[in-house]
């Protein structure tokens, strides 16, 4: 399981131009089962997701995918855990 980190960079107002392209990208995460969770970084910081169900390097690849990643309007940090114990309706994060 994974959490990724989007940070906006200086090029933050730049996001708009971009929104539907990442929108789109959020989307497919989400269709192919890899996404379980996406959300906004408070206080307008930037985004981030919470992915399963991928690899660390299909993950990176996926990521480097994303609008905001290629055009440099985030920077992104992906942060690989190995959950051991979860809620009973998480339960489907424990292998």
């Amino acid at each position: 399981m994974f959490v990724v980190l989007l940070k906006f960079t200086d090029k933050k107002s730049q996001a708009g131009d971009h929104m539907a392209g990442h929108n789109l990208w959020i989307k497919q995460g989400f269709e192919e089962g890899v996404f379980l969770l996406a959300g906004s970084l408070q206080p307008n910081l930037g985004g981030s997701v919470i992915a399963h169900n991928t690899s660390l390097s299909e993950l990176q690849a996926r990521v480097n995918n994303d609008p905001f990643v290629a055009e440099n309007i985030v920077n992104a940090e992906i942060i690989e855990i190995d959950p051991k114990k979860a809620d009973s309706r998480l339960n489907f994060l424990i292998e």
